[in-house]
């Protein structure tokens, strides 16, 4: 078990991932979809509440900052029309359905019960970026999600005891970024669509 001032460490990896990206965005060469950006700044936010809520301690801001830096990504988005993604009907659904998780949130105000439905709103905001990522790896950069996996892991090795309180969130994270950084920097989407013939 590490000790627990690695999760600053970890938080800082992450963060400099996002900065990098929040830079490419404002320069117009990554495309974030903004309702993805604009959920993954509130979903995780009710986590870390709901986290405080719970005694979770340090590993919380983690959370914290999976949920402010988007943010600041979303707002970055408006800088530049060169970084601007054209929002679909199925991008706005899965806003909605995000919402419907958070909603549930609100209704519950149990701690677990909280983060169990930030990681569903999560989830469903993260689906229009997953697809552009599959359909347009150019439009994206690999490397700040990886980033914040390998924050992530420094933060879970500080921990220990595992409880879906201190670690759910987070472990989610770490899949959706995982996944999110392969089909950007392994182009699976172009290897795993059929050929068209000519």
């Amino acid at each position: 078990m590490l000790h627990s001032n690695f999760v600053i460490v970890g938080t800082l990896i992450g963060a400099a991932g996002a900065v990098a990206y929040l830079i490419e965005t404002v320069k117009g060469n990554v495309k974030p979809n903004r309702v993805s950006f604009l959920m993954w700044s509130i979903a995780p936010m009710i986590a870390f509440f709901a986290q405080i809520n719970q005694g979770v301690g340090l590993e919380a801001l983690m959370t914290f900052s999976t949920g402010f830096l988007p943010f600041t990504v979303f707002i970055a988005s408006f800088v530049n029309k060169r970084s601007e993604w054209k929002l679909t009907w199925f991008d706005v659904m899965c806003g909605v359905l995000s919402l419907v998780g958070l909603a549930f949130w609100m209704i519950t105000k149990v701690g677990n019960v909280a983060i169990f439905f930030s990681i569903v709103a999560d989830g469903f905001a993260a689906v229009p970026t997953m697809v552009k990522a599959f359909k347009y790896p150019d439009t994206e950069m690999a490397w700040p999600w990886i980033a914040t996996v390998f924050g992530i892991i420094l933060t879970l090795l500080t921990l220990s005891t595992f409880t879906f309180a201190n670690c759910g969130f987070i472990l989610y994270i770490l899949i959706n970024n995982t996944l999110i950084f392969s089909l950007v920097q392994f182009r699976l989407g172009e290897k795993l669509r059929p050929k068209t013939k000519l």
